[in-house]
């Protein structure tokens, strides 16, 4: 497409200025055909050299007449073959052979995150140890581990596992293991050098999760470690990616080899916005409608914009546009939001083919940038913004703000249309604003509270964190503020100048929660409340139990008055849990309550991971039954340094750090005037909210922490 055609006579312009036959504000770009999307060149496959798989059956002989379906393994034999790294399989498996630690650069579709440990089994080079992958999100190591074991005709848990927070598949015979980084970073606290692995491979490298890039430093020092130590097998490492700065993790890790693998990528057509546009959710919504009126049947589009509100809000107006008379002749459009905190049936929703005479719209945050590849897209409209969340050690909040993306974001979500067929892609931004971008996203690593990860390191044996090598090293802000964190929790103490885990650190360590949270549940016993602050952190370890479904949000408070506490949030997710397990856990009834079935689940599961640590660690589990006082003040063991305070102008100023925040309207408390406020956590967005709040009693304060809030100058 060259363009857009010029407009009929009729201008139909209506509802929020979506001018439906406007002039396309986009100039069209055509990309070299030497440049993959991710902004790098492609690698030519040299067909001379395809590979045979010599060992289907797990690599252990013929094939055998017990397999379930000879027809879908034939059919997936066939898929693997023709993906595009099967071609490059020898040569590949050739560099995993000669190098310790690769970087491998592909496409998304290119197969690698599949086929990959599949090979290594194949070859036998597992033999000594397993394969380790990991992955960052938790529903990516599930489904990819699923697939791997349906492709190697195993049962899920068998030969090909998967291990996520608080979910686990796996056996003694489990060879090819999926994880989330979180939890390789978990096993490394009891096994630093991770002998139980042959292979490890970081998947998704460029998002630079946190959890990724410590494991980079702890693989690293593994690898020294091993190489060492007589009778140890060596550790090889495989670096995963579609994107990345390849010059710096290279001299990272020793200069170490880069090779490409290139992906099955169509034609993209890239379209730029003639000017600057400051509104770009609705330069979103009138691209869409300019791209509906001219595109064929059943070409999809899929547009990027930033959160849960911004979504839903286009989403409804895009619903509302698509009723007028002017767009009778074109498809129906079925207009569907994709964000985290969606119940899992909706985002299923978005792969489900369309009806015919149907288009889907798919209005979703950066979820849809790499982890999964939507059916029938052949359109993106990229707003080139995202929400980002940076932790400020001075205020001690985090600041939720719409930023604009990174170069490397805006290639991945260019390549979302072309994984099917030749596409387009309109950005709702300059070539001189995408010039003026960054490179690469910041790492999580440089704008998070790093106090878990501090934890972690101390118990996994790093003697100084202060010198630890990390790929990317933080602030010396960033570091103290969590030193003082956990010290503050008595986590650690200071012993002949080094930071020591105190037997409490130890403790709070084996928890796979924030440290404040691990406080609160070691607390639990002294007050009596070990069962109401399981179930408490619990829910507030998974998404949002509550649903606020777009059109019914009316509804959804008044069904949820029932739950509500005039005690606050915390003790109003304890209701609900106890309300969703004396309803037997009923699916109908988080229907009727507006509550998420899936979440609720989800944190009983947690809850039940919870209950197994604290037998581990020797905590005693104990309950309030109705005195949530209790629950209260043990909270407060944890989250004390989180305590605000009402002002003459019905604002609050946070004791800690002086901040000026406000009840979020989402509160149980909202609309109160409570003196002392325990928040969760203060959230940035245009205001400073205190997000899941509870009232407390100042005496409480000082019975806790005497000596800190003596300098607050509490009032009692």
């Amino acid at each position: 497409m060259a363009g857009f055609q010029e407009p009929p006579v009729k201008k139909a312009k209506i509802g929020n200025n979506v001018n439906l036959n406007a002039n396309s504000s986009h100039i069209p770009v055509q990309p070299g055909p030497s440049h993959s999307t991710n902004g790098h060149v492609k690698a030519r496959q040299d067909n001379s050299h395809y590979g045979t798989l010599k060992h289907i059956n797990g690599g252990r002989g013929p094939m055998q007449k017990t397999f379930r379906d000879t027809d879908n393994l034939r059919s997936l034999l066939t898929q693997r073959h023709a993906l595009p790294i099967f071609p490059v399989r020898n040569e590949l498996l050739q560099e995993l052979k000669k190098h310790q630690t690769l970087i491998i650069l592909g496409e998304t579709g290119s197969g690698k995150t599949t086929q990959i440990p599949q090979y290594i089994h194949e070859e036998r080079l597992d033999r000594k140890g397993g394969v380790c992958i990991t992955q960052p999100r938790r529903v990516a190591a599930i489904s990819i581990a699923k697939r791997v074991a349906e492709e190697m005709n195993t049962n899920l848990g068998g030969l090909v596992g998967y291990s996520v927070r608080f979910e686990e598949a796996v056996s003694p015979a489990t060879k090819l293991k999926y994880v989330t980084d979180g939890m390789l970073l978990r096993e490394a606290i009891s096994d630093p050098t991770l002998s139980r692995y042959s292979w490890v491979v970081l998947d998704e490298a460029h998002e630079r999760t946190i959890n990724t890039d410590v494991l980079f430093g702890i693989l690293k020092d593994a690898q020294k470690t091993r190489k060492s130590t007589p009778g140890q097998d060596p550790l090889r490492l495989i670096i995963m990616s579609a994107t990345m700065d390849v010059d710096h993790f290279s001299s990272y890790f020793a200069n170490c080899p880069v090779r490409y693998v290139e992906g099955r990528q169509y034609p993209i057509e890239m379209f730029y916005a003639k000017k600057q546009e400051d509104d770009y959710v609705m330069t979103a919504m009138t691209t869409v409608f300019q791209i509906h009126q001219k595109a064929p049947q059943q070409h999809d589009i899929l547009v990027f914009l930033t959160g849960q509100e911004e979504i839903d809000s286009a989403v409804a107006n895009i619903r509302q546009i698509a009723k007028d008379d002017s767009l009778a002749e074109c498809p129906r459009l079925k207009v569907l939001p994709l964000y985290a905190a969606l119940p899992a049936h909706q985002q299923l929703d978005v792969f489900r083919p369309t009806a015919p005479g149907e288009r889907k719209v798919i209005i979703s945050t950066n979820i849809a940038e790499t982890s999964i590849t939507i059916p029938g897209i052949r359109y993106v409209v990229d707003s080139g913004r995202a929400k980002v969340r940076t932790y400020h050690p001075g205020s001690g909040f985090d600041a939720l703000r719409v930023k604009k993306i990174s170069q490397a974001q805006a290639w991945q979500r260019m390549g979302r249309a072309g994984r099917e067929a030749p596409g387009n892609c309109y950005r709702g931004y300059t070539r001189q604003e995408f010039d003026a971008m960054d490179v690469n996203p910041t790492p999580e690593i440089l704008r998070s509270n790093l106090a878990s990860v501090i934890l972690q390191l101390l118990a996994m044996g790093v003697k100084n964190v202060l010198t630890f090598d990390f790929i990317d090293k933080p602030s010396a802000a960033h570091i103290e503020a969590a030193m003082a964190q956990l010290t503050s929790l008595g986590a650690v103490a200071v012993q002949a100048e080094s930071l020591v885990l105190t037997e409490a650190g130890g403790k709070m360590a084996q928890f796979p929660l924030e440290p404040r949270y691990a406080k609160a549940i070691l607390s639990g016993p002294e007050y009596g409340c070990t069962d109401e602050v399981l179930s408490i952190i619990s829910a507030l370890s998974s998404e949002s139990i509550f649903n606020n479904p777009s059109g019914r949000k009316d509804a959804a408070v008044n069904a949820r008055r029932k739950f509500t506490s005039v005690e606050g949030d915390h003790i109003t997710l304890l209701k609900v849990i106890r309300a969703f397990k004396a309803a037997k856990k009923n699916k109908m009834w988080c229907h009727e309550n507006f509550l998420n079935f899936r979440n609720l689940t989800y944190a009983l599961e947690v809850r039940k991971q919870l209950v197994q640590v604290c037998q581990r660690c020797g905590v005693t589990i104990t309950s309030c039954q109705q005195n949530t006082d209790s629950v209260r003040r043990c909270l407060a063991t944890g989250l004390y340094t989180n305590v605000a305070e009402l002002q003459l102008d019905g604002k609050y100023l946070t004791l800690d750090t002086k901040q000026e925040a406000v009840l979020h309207p989402s509160s149980a408390l909202w609309g109160g005037k409570p003196a002392y406020v325990l928040f969760t956590e203060l959230v940035h967005t245009g205001k400073t909210y205190m997000h899941l709040n509870s009232i407390v009693d100042p005496q409480w304060l000082y019975e806790i922490a005497p000596d800190y809030f003596r300098k607050k100058h509490i009032k009692t």
